[in-house]
């Protein structure tokens, strides 16, 4: 077969594969055209052969890059002895991850579940309890405080509360019990607290927003008025918190402690879903047997895996790569201000990149990338999130900031 021949049969099988996609898979995404067979580390590699460098990391799920050794050794090892269980009976893995955990996080209680939407909607239930059961409000009356522009999930309670048209619209009717104040804005919060208000839920830094990083000095003012207004403060960390942000948490960026963390994405080892919501006893303590699970939530193929991430973390390694490659990805992104970016946010290794519209906008310029091998992903139009896994090079994200420079000036 000559070269063009190969190269034609290369893009033929890459159109059938996303042709068999389309027909077969539900249109709830619109992924960029690019069909990944492997990965390693930061990169992955297509059908044809190509490789691309992952500067989306599943959307900071792949914190550790694809198929870290550990995490794949900690699978092989669980896979040869007990999966699933379910609930109904105590499993040998769950206990050690789930006190491996709460110590990450300084608390005691630990509830797995699978995914992140799950953990956000775990912890709208335990916040209502908490509201009737400890702090005696009204029945049927809880409400729970929530920001502008957050991003939870797509269930329907969550969406219910959410102000992207796109994640809303056709969805309703929508669950009453949540209260919008701005992003950032401590004393909106303080205003809308009332005797109903059982707790605050609030990303700490905003990433499907597009990297928004709250006013310094915002979640340490939260944390203050919740204690003082006995409201629970839930802090949802599925995408900002395992190393991402340069700390285990971005609430650790001001040494702010909520009362409940909500965890996913990353905690699976960009293997398998895992979340969980993690709490005092005082507070996670009011869900009793019976009111609440899940099938797979707490499984021990999750849970070995899940054990081996927090033994990964509690070493600080990742945490100060982030804190260096992205101050490091700062610098090189600023330079591009004024050079068809209008604007850079940046927490640890994620940041938000807002493209000038006479450029075009940010799904063209992921699609541009994509051909320069890669790859990003666009989000409220001007954006592109840049989350690569906190295994990435310096020189690999010099070279993924060089792409995007050539992108812009052609």
């Amino acid at each position: 077969m000559t070269s063009a021949a190969a190269l034609d049969a290369d893009a033929a099988r890459t159109a059938g594969i996303i042709a068999a996609e389309e027909e077969h898979v539900a249109h709830n995404y619109h992924p960029l055209p690019v069909v990944i067979a492997k990965g390693e580390g930061s990169w992955v590699t297509d059908v044809e052969g190509k490789r691309y460098l992952d500067l989306l990391s599943a959307y900071s799920a792949l914190n550790f890059g694809h198929l870290h050794p550990a995490l794949v050794a900690a699978v092989h090892e669980q896979l040869g002895r007990l999966t699933l269980t379910s609930r109904a009976y105590h499993n040998d893995r769950l206990g050690a991850f789930s006190a491996a955990l709460a110590e990450l996080c300084g608390k005691d209680l630990v509830l797995p579940m699978n995914t992140g939407a799950e953990a956000v909607e775990t912890g709208i239930k335990l916040a209502r309890a908490w509201g009737y059961r400890v702090k005696g409000i009204t029945p049927d009356r809880a409400t729970v405080i929530v920001a502008g522009g957050n991003f939870h999930g797509r269930t329907t309670t969550i969406v219910g509360f959410s102000d992207d048209p796109q994640a809303r619209d056709d969805f309703g009717p929508y669950a009453p019990g949540f209260v919008t104040v701005p992003f950032g804005d401590a004393a909106a919060i303080d205003a809308a607290i009332d005797e109903n208000t059982a707790a605050v839920l609030i990303e700490p830094v905003q990433g499907e927003a597009g990297i928004v990083v709250p006013p310094v000095g915002y979640l340490r003012a939260v944390r203050e008025l919740t204690e003082r207004r006995n409201v629970l403060f839930i802090a949802d960390e599925i995408q900002s918190g395992l190393g991402r942000v340069g700390e285990t948490f971005a609430c650790d960026r001001e040494d702010v402690v909520p009362d409940v963390y909500l965890l996913g994405k990353a905690l699976g080892g960009g293997i398998l879903p895992l979340s969980a919501v993690v709490a005092n006893a005082d507070v996670l303590g009011v869900i009793r047997p019976g009111e609440h699970g899940s099938t797979f939530g707490g499984n021990p193929l999750a849970a070995a895996v899940g054990l081996r991430v927090v033994e990964m973390l509690s070493t600080g390694e990742f945490q100060e790569r982030a804190r260096a490659l992205g101050a490091h990805l700062e610098t090189r992104l600023n330079e591009l201000i004024g050079h068809g970016v209008t604007g850079v946010r940046v927490a640890g290794l994620w940041a938000g990149v807002d493209i000038d519209p006479a450029i075009g906008t940010g799904r063209q310029i992921a699609e541009r990338l994509l051909a320069r091998g890669v790859l990003v992903k666009d989000t409220h139009g001007q954006t592109i999130r840049i989350a690569p896994p906190l295994v990435v090079r310096a020189t690999e994200l010099d070279w993924a900031v060089q792409q995007l420079r050539l992108v812009l000036a052609a």
